[in-house]
């Protein structure tokens, strides 16, 4: 299944303010299963209950489909109760630590490593992302996100498709030169992520993506910048499984529904990469104006534009 969070295109049944449901993706069009409810997570929960329901058709429509190009797409899990994000592609490990004159350190290969990001700082599909301020470096991070939707303490790797409701694509936006001047303090990174994340446009089940029994399944991931591609790199080659990730973030504690599991950066995925490579003049850093579209095979195009910190709107909370 392709579950989306979205504001419906119909007027509400109590004012003109449209309703945020939960619906089923077929095609071009969403058939809406939910209303999102009066909870403070605006249907992030039942979207999740969904998802790791049996029964593979889904729940009944309770209205006619809508059009998606018609309806406003949310992020899938607006208020993530945690995000960790891990470091699991090779080729952006080895590219990012040559740029700055280092080796891949052998202790990479034991260890999958990850760090917290701010589960306050969600973007959906669409939504506005700016630099922080005193940052003139501004990247995207072409990421994978795997969603937890049922509580679980000290996971096995081996149970990983138990407790994962599905996955996402994901954008960790990153100051760079903020990120570089926090971690020569060996502790971070701090202010150069924390300003956004996205998520989006779907949440789609592990089911619908081929060879995910392996733990690595296969979809080709894409950037583009203002429509032209960036990046291209490909989700199976992720040094350690889903089931390893899994695993690690949740030894010795208790992942929550909704927790959100970043891949890390695919290789070539990112500005940083893209420049130490083949020079700034031609990857510049993103501006205001820029529009940033991450495509993976079988989740979904996650766009936003860039604008300037001037420009933000008074609040992004639904």
């Amino acid at each position: 299944m392709r579950l989306a969070r979205y504001r419906s295109a119909r007027a509400g049944v109590d004012g003109p303010e449209r309703r945020v449901l939960i619906g089923l993706v077929d095609g071009d069009h969403v058939v809406p299963v939910a209303a999102a409810g009066p909870g403070g997570d605006r249907g992030q929960s039942r979207l999740l209950e969904i998802a790791m329901a049996d029964g593979g058709a889904g729940p009944a429509a309770i209205a006619d489909p809508e059009p998606l190009s018609a309806v406003q797409l949310l992020a899938p899990v607006p208020r993530p109760p945690s995000i960790r994000d891990f470091y699991a592609f090779e080729a952006h490990v080895a590219t990012a630590r040559r740029a700055r004159g280092l080796d891949v350190d052998p202790l990479w290969y034991e260890l999958a490593v990850f760090y917290f990001t701010n589960p306050a700082a969600v973007r959906g599909p669409g939504d506005p992302v700016w630099a922080p301020g005193g940052s003139q470096r501004l990247d995207y991070e072409l990421e994978v996100a795997a969603v937890i939707g049922r509580e679980t303490a000290s996971p096995a790797a081996s149970r990983w498709l138990d407790v994962v409701a599905g996955f996402c694509v994901m954008n960790d936006w990153s100051a760079r030169d903020l990120q570089a001047r926090e971690m020569r303090l060996q502790l971070g990174p701090a202010k150069g992520k924390d300003f956004a994340t996205s998520l989006g446009p779907f949440l789609v089940t592990p089911d619908e993506l081929p060879g995910v029994e392996s733990g690595r399944p296969q979809a080709t991931m894409r950037a583009r910048v203002d429509g032209v591609e960036w990046s291209c790199g490909e989700l199976a080659d992720l040094r350690f499984s889903w089931g390893e990730l899994v695993e690690q973030a949740g030894r010795d504690t208790v992942l929550r529904p909704g927790d959100v599991i970043g891949s890390g950066t695919v290789g070539t995925g990112c500005i940083l990469e893209l420049a130490a490579v083949h020079g700034g003049d031609r990857y510049p850093w993103l501006a205001p104006g820029s529009t940033v579209e991450l495509e993976v095979d079988h989740l979904g195009v996650l766009a936003n534009p860039i604008v300037a910190r001037a420009t933000i709107p008074a609040a992004l909370v639904e």
